[in-house]
């Protein structure tokens, strides 16, 4: 499936497989391909970034729910259902976010290019920590590795990315994606993690 180009939407088809991940996991404390971090930390990761990063920059503060160690479940959707709300908003296409690092953006695109993609990447984090259904969208994962591959010296110095891992020649989008942002693409349980973000 094609995902949309329209930030609301896409979200939502981003924001959806995500929380079925988390509707899915029966282990909170399984471990996760980032080092270090559990399944609850990549929801965690998600739930804490970016409400800092909407309000600093355009004012807009998202509901909060339950902490993520209290209720996972409950607090991933809060935040996803915060987040949505703001997208589906018609106000929200007249205001922008402006950040010291990025410059001035419209809410709807800086949510789309610096959260979104963020969901959609994390996903996979969660599905291989807990067992379920890894597969992302594989236009997705060459769209954004194309973007991702124009900046790679920046990506790489923001310390959010760890060293590219190396996959095999012809590997899928997925896979390359995966390499790309330092996660081992066949990591399982057990094996040692990756670093970064």
């Amino acid at each position: 499936m094609a995902l949309s180009d329209h930030p609301s939407e896409r979200h939502r088809q981003v924001a959806g497989p995500f929380t079925d991940r988390v509707l899915g996991t029966q282990d909170w404390d399984a471990p996760s391909p980032v080092a270090g971090w559990t399944a609850r930390d990549v929801v965690r990761h998600l739930t804490e970034w970016f409400p800092g990063f909407l309000a600093a920059g355009a004012g807009i503060e998202l509901p909060r729910g339950p902490s993520v160690d209290d209720d996972p479940v409950a607090a991933w959707t809060v935040h996803s259902d915060g987040v949505q709300a703001v997208l589906d908003d018609p106000g929200t296409a007249g205001r922008e976010l402006t950040n010291p690092h990025i410059g001035s953006l419209p809410v709807d695109a800086a949510i789309d290019r610096f959260y979104v993609s963020d969901v959609f990447m994390h996903t996979w984090d969660l599905a291989r920590a807990t067992g379920q259904d890894d597969r992302l969208d594989p236009e997705f994962c060459a769209q954004l590795l194309g973007g991702m591959e124009q900046i790679e010296e920046i990506l790489r110095s923001s310390g959010q990315y760890g060293p590219r891992v190396d996959v095999p020649d012809g590997s899928d989008a997925q896979t390359r994606l995966l390499g790309f942002i330092g996660r081992d693409p066949f990591w399982r349980p057990g094996r040692a993690a990756a670093t970064g973000r």
